[in-house]
């Protein structure tokens, strides 16, 4: 694992030195009523999405916060919650910690409502989280996933799964690749650290949580992350890397596989008023429902000329039958 510590190592630099869009192309953080973020954790903005999924933050929910970074998402999440402990934020970065507790320090004076007991930092890593088996409700990471190689985000997925609760929900942004990168970019540590060569594809990223137990997941966003030229990466064509955000549910795989959400819809056009698939989805004629993937190519298998399967969107926050 010495790419970890390559990564322990420029994280403590980011700490020290804060470089606005170090690792990632920045983007404005979310804004909600009454919520003044300090402009060093702005600076300090390195993840690539958001996690911060407010239909998900519903219920008083406890979060383990996984890479506290600069400290602004585990501040996004107290806004939510805002009870004692209900965001536990780890990091294996001494220095990173310590940059965290005192741009939280500086939240408390510009955020009336903010508890700095709301927070929790506790030292720890992703292969052994410092938590208790199923007691949190949210995990939550940005931008660090990606980093690590296939068998060791194996072990931090088994310690997500292990952590939540029955439901619970993972919430992830990270860099994916249109097609596999590279190998000698993937070897490159520092540039793994800086979230540009250990992303997975699409396919291969949405397996690892399958695989790992997750019966449902929802992409919430999917746009381009950072484009890897031919000048500067040794590439004979470009390599697009795109940031995607996902909530994984932790629900049993059903037995036709897993419900993977990602905006398609279904649109019967018969000439009937609805359509019954007899699988449990019912259909109002002309109306878009909302459908996962494995349901829409059911569809389009058993009803060609009936449905219409759009495409997806790569947008989507509920609603509609798997």
């Amino acid at each position: 694992m010495s790419y970890l510590q390559t990564t322990a190592e420029f994280y403590t630099e980011a700490a020290k030195s804060p470089q606005v869009g170090l690792c990632c192309i920045s983007t404005p953080p979310m804004q909600f009523p009454d919520l003044k973020i300090p402009e060093i954790m702005q600076q300090m903005n390195y993840g690539c999405g958001t996690t911060i999924q407010p239909t998900e933050l519903r219920g008083n929910p406890t979060v383990l916060y996984i890479g506290v970074g600069g400290g602004l998402e585990a501040l996004q999440f107290a806004y939510f919650t805002r009870r004692q402990g209900s965001v536990i934020a780890i990091d294996p970065v001494v220095a990173m910690r310590e940059v965290a507790q005192q741009n939280l320090e500086l939240a408390t004076q510009e955020n009336p409502w903010f508890d700095r007991e709301f927070v929790k930092i506790l030292a720890g890593d992703a292969f052994a989280l410092p938590v208790a088996d199923a007691s949190v409700d949210i995990v939550a990471q940005n931008c660090l996933f990606n980093i690590f190689e296939s068998q060791d985000l194996q072990i931090a997925l088994k310690e997500v799964y292990r952590v939540l609760k029955p439901r619970g929900r993972l919430l992830m942004s990270d860099p994916i690749a249109a097609r596999p990168i590279s190998a000698h970019l993937q070897a490159d540590e520092r540039l793994r650290a800086m979230c540009l060569s250990g992303a997975m594809t699409y396919d291969e990223y949405i397996q690892h949580l399958i695989d790992t137990g997750f019966g449902q997941v929802e992409v919430r966003a999917r746009r381009p992350y950072r484009l890897l030229d031919t000048h500067s990466f040794a590439l004979d064509t470009p390599l697009m890397l795109e940031s995607l955000d996902t909530v994984a549910f932790k629900v049993p795989i059903p037995n036709d596989g897993a419900c993977v959400f990602t905006g398609k819809t279904a649109i019967y056009n018969g000439s009937e008023s609805q359509l019954d698939d007899r699988a449990g989805h019912i259909l109002q004629r002309g109306n878009p429902t909302s459908v996962c993937d494995k349901t829409a190519a059911k569809l389009a298998t058993k009803f060609p000329h009936e449905v219409v399967i759009t495409d997806s969107t790569w947008h989507y926050n509920g609603g509609g039958c798997c």
